[in-house]
């Protein structure tokens, strides 16, 4: 397998990757502030107007801050990453994954992968348990975007589908 593909230098790109990389941070901020919006919201109700009524309301406004929280790092994410577009380039083989952007170029070797994760537009790619990189599916064509999915999932790295 040998899959090319050049990245655009598109101001929009870095905050999709930004964003893409939190959403997969931020989801239990999301969760743990619905679970205290819901706690909050149904302890007011029981004791409207009791000695607790304070608890349930702190309840209530910090889960809906929680909630909150995810979308506004995504939000700082993207204004923030609008100076970094530069173009670049993934060159993915059999044994890694080699990215240039800029003047800058690195890579992960299939081997230190632990997993890969579908978010969006993206493959997040995974060495241990943090997040490495993203690698864009809609700027590759369908058929080396199918062919590296194969690869991937023969691999145990992403489910098949």
């Amino acid at each position: 397998m040998h899959i090319r593909f050049d990245v655009p230098a598109d101001p929009a790109y870095p905050g999709r990757v930004a964003a893409a990389l939190s959403s997969v941070r931020l989801r239990r901020f999301t969760l743990i502030g619905a679970a205290l919006a819901a706690a909050g919201a149904a302890g007011l109700l029981v004791s409207w107007g009791g000695r607790l009524s304070s608890l349930w309301l702190v309840l209530l406004v910090g889960g809906l801050l929680s909630m909150l929280y995810a979308p506004w790092v995504r939000w700082r994410a993207r204004r923030r990453s609008d100076d970094y577009a530069v173009e670049g380039g993934y060159d993915i083989t059999d044994d890694n994954i080699m990215m240039r952007s800029g003047s800058e170029s690195g890579g992960i070797a299939w081997d230190g992968v632990a997993r890969v994760r579908e978010a969006g537009d993206f493959w997040i790619v995974y060495v241990g348990r943090m997040p490495a990189t993203v690698i864009p599916r809609w700027l590759m064509s369908p058929g080396d975007a199918e062919t590296l999915r194969a690869f991937m999932a023969a691999r145990g790295l992403l489910a098949p589908r």
